[in-house]
Formats: C-alpha cells, sequence, structure tokens
C-alpha cells in the first residue's frame, strides 16, 4: 500500500509518529468514559441524563473548539495547539480524581475541561498536521494511519480500563490517565507544520476568512458537513451508551468491555482499508457506503435477538466502519479547496459532527430515563444512516481552481 516514496522527508515521518501516539492517548482516554458511569452512579450519585449531559457537551465542546485550534494550527504551528489542548484536557482529569467532583464540578471536569482538550487532542488537529506533509495522491493514506492509531487506542484501552476498575478502583483509573496525558504533553513538541503545506504554491494569498466564505458557499462542503452530523451521533451513542444497553439486555459484564475493544481493533483495518480506497475510488461514493452499511450493523444489532455472537459480530462490523469516515471526509475537503486552511475547514466539518455527538450522546441518556430504553434513539441512528448514505451522491469531487497573484 505504502510506496518507497510516501514519507515526503523525515520531518514528515515524525510528525506522523507524533500525531498517531497523540490521538492513541486523546481517543483511548475518551473511548472509555462510558464504563465509568456505574461506578460514577454509585459514588457520585450521577444519573444517566446526567452522565449524557456531560458527555453530550464534552463532544460539543470538542467540536466548537476544533475551528479555534485548526486557527491556531494554519498559524502558529500544530504543536502550540496540541500542547495547550493537552493543559485542558489534563486538568479535566485532575479535578475528576481530586474529590471536587459531584454536580456542577462533574460537569466541569468530564463535560467542560476534557471536551476543549478533545478539540485540540483528538483526531481532528491531529489529521490536519499531518495532511500539510502529504500530496493528494497519498494524503488519504498518511491521515488513515492517523486515524487506525486512534483505532489501537480504541482497541487496548477499555481493554485496560475495565480491568483497573476492576482492580484498582476508578480514582487510581483516572491517576493512570493523568500519567498518559502528562506523556502527551511531551509528545506535542514533536509535531511540525510546515511553512509551505505540500501542493500549496506560496503565490497563494487567500485569508481565512475568505476560505470560510468560500467553503460554505460551496454545496460540497455543505453536505459533506451534514454527513459528517450523522458520524458523530453514531458514534456518541455506542460509545456512551453500550454499556447500560448490553446489561439491561442480559449480557455478561465483560461484553461492552468487548464490543468497545471489538470496535478499535477492526476499526484499525477499516481506517487504512479506507484511506488506501479513497485514493483511488471516489472519495463519496466510499463515504455513502459506509454510512449505509453502519444502518445494517445496527439494525442487525437490535433486531436479533440478544446474544454474546450477535454483540461481537457488532463490535467487529461497526468497529470497522467506525471511523473508516475521517480518511476520504479530510481527504475531500483538502481535494476540493487545498490544504492551506484544512485546519480551520476540517474543524467546521467537525464541529457538525460533535454537534451530532452531542445528541447522541445527551439524548440517548434521555431517551433511557424518559422511556425505560434505546429504542427510539437506534430507529433514529437508522433513519440518519440513510440520510447520510444519500446526502454525500451529488458532492462534486473537483478542487476550486483559484487565480494565484502574484
Amino acid at each position: 500500500m505504502i510506496s518507497s516514496k510516501f514519507f515526503q522527508s523525515k520531518v514528515a515521518l515524525v510528525t506522523l509518529i507524533a500525531a498517531s501516539l497523540v490521538v492513541i492517548i486523546s481517543l483511548g482516554i475518551r473511548q472509555t468514559l462510558g464504563l465509568f458511569f456505574f461506578d460514577f452512579s454509585i459514588d457520585l450519585n450521577i444519573t444517566m441524563t446526567q452522565f449524557g449531559f456531560a458527555i453530550g457537551l464534552q463532544l460539543f465542546l470538542w467540536g466548537l473548539f476544533g475551528p479555534w485550534f485548526g486557527i491556531i494550527t494554519d498559524k502558529y504551528g500544530g504543536n502550540i495547539a496540541v500542547f495547550i489542548g493537552f493543559i485542558f484536557y489534563l486538568l479535566g482529569a485532575w479535578l475528576l480524581y481530586s474529590g471536587i467532583n459531584t454536580g456542577f464540578y462533574f460537569t466541569l471536569s468530564v463535560g467542560i475541561l476534557m471536551g476543549v482538550g478533545l478539540g485540540a487532542t483528538a483526531i481532528s488537529i491531529p489529521i490536519s498536521i499531518v495532511a500539510k506533509h502529504f500530496p493528494l495522491s497519498n494524503r488519504t493514506m498518511a491521515t488513515g494511519i492517523v486515524t487506525a492509531a486512534g483505532s489501537f487506542g480504541y482497541f487496548l484501552s477499555p481493554l485496560l480500563t475495565r480491568y483497573s476498575l476492576v482492580e484498582a478502583g476508578w480514582e487510581t483509573t483516572v491517576l493512570f490517565f493523568i500519567f498518559l496525558l502528562i506523556f502527551g504533553l511531551i509528545v506535542s513538541f514533536f509535531l511540525t507544520t510546515p511553512k509551505t503545506p505540500v501542493g500549496i504554491s506560496p503565490d497563494n494569498k487567500q485569508t481565512a476568512l475568505e476560505a470560510l466564505k468560500e467553503a460554505f458557499n460551496n454545496k460540497s462542503f455543505n453536505y459533506l458537513t451534514l454527513g459528517f452530523f450523522v458520524c458523530g451521533w453514531h458514534i456518541a451513542l455506542v460509545a456512551t451508551h453500550i454499556p447500560v444497553y448490553v446489561n439491561d439486555k442480559g449480557l455478561p459484564d465483560w461484553c461492552a468491555a468487548a464490543i468497545l475493544a471489538l470496535i478499535g481493533l477492526f476499526n484499525i483495518l477499516g481506517t487504512l482499508t479506507s484511506g488506501y480506497l479513497s485514493t483511488k475510488y471516489s472519495k463519496k461514493k466510499i463515504l455513502s457506503a459506509i454510512y449505509l452499511l453502519r444502518g445494517v450493523s445496527i439494525a442487525y444489532f437490535i433486531f436479533l435477538p440478544p446474544s454474546v455472537f450477535n454483540a461481537m459480530f457488532f463490535g467487529i462490523t461497526f468497529g470497522f466502519l467506525w471511523l473508516a469516515t475521517v480518511p476520504p471526509t479530510n481527504g475531500l475537503v483538502g481535494h476540493i479547496f487545498g490544504t492551506k486552511y484544512i485546519g480551520l475547514l476540517y474543524g467546521f466539518v467537525f464541529l457538525s459532527h460533535q454537534v451530532g455527538s452531542f445528541l447522541g450522546a445527551y439524548l440517548g441518556g434521555l431517551f433511557y430515563d424518559q422511556f425505560g430504553s434505546y429504542d427510539y434513539a437506534w430507529y433514529i441512528s437508522i433513519a440518519l444512516s440513510i440520510f447520510a448514505g444519500l446526502i454525500h451522491l451529488p458532492i462534486k469531487e473537483k478542487a476550486i481552481e483559484r487565480p494565484q497573484t502574484a
């Protein structure tokens, strides 16, 4: 898959490795928070609605601050943006560990501080940094590697977190997270943003405001943004509420951690496959297929009788599709608009993703408290899969031609 000329320089290689480590830490921790609910409900008296709101707020702020960290990345460098993000992430974990973690302070730590931190350390900013180092021919493959690294975090973290929760308790587990976040602070220094991104002419004088106006006046950008909303809904609903859902279905306690681990494991293959295919075939058609197949996977899981086999099959199939949307989505932004402001533009696309994430996490919890089940949330998920499968088809995969200013 990877040619001998894949890496443009040693700087690109170091940046790719650093970005991969960043998302392993950031997404790995984020993926396991649903496993803490039972401890939080007992020790902190947190209801499902409160928990869902805190996670939803976290996801929304993750997206809201993405464009701002994108501006910092495009103007001052990705290392600065990611370092600031890890500071917020670390403060959130420390506040959760400190003991002042009930009521408003729980929302402040898990919802606000961690949410802001994720805006810089999670997937959107690291892959935007990496995208600036690679040309169109292998850009989606490079971003696919970073996304797959996050999937490895998704795979490993639930297993280790489940073990730590049982053997050491949730406070000690959060302390382990704090050590990982400190390591992430160190890794952030190795992220480098090129002064002139690969494939961008030095004569390109477009401003950030002009880039935003150009994007939001482009129907393809808006279709892509609407589609990514659905991705956020799916991921947040599953990551936040799958532990309670499988418990309600009478499945073993270990089943939820196994599903999340399988999602991470098979998403490594899914994102690498998606990244590779996006270098060869239509990105919009790949996205359409991914979303439609997600609907099939969810329908299989909720309509067939609950069993360990069906749960594991869901983890495998949904995992293959989990972050497979990221390489072609980021690739379309870079292909249509170029990479000069890819951090900013992808940040706005990702904001839509996180609005969907907020609603998936919060409404999932609200529906559960109001109706005693997740049925309505799952039905909406299937309908959204069909919507996303269709909304990508009108996208025009053609680079915008701009007059260059001497």
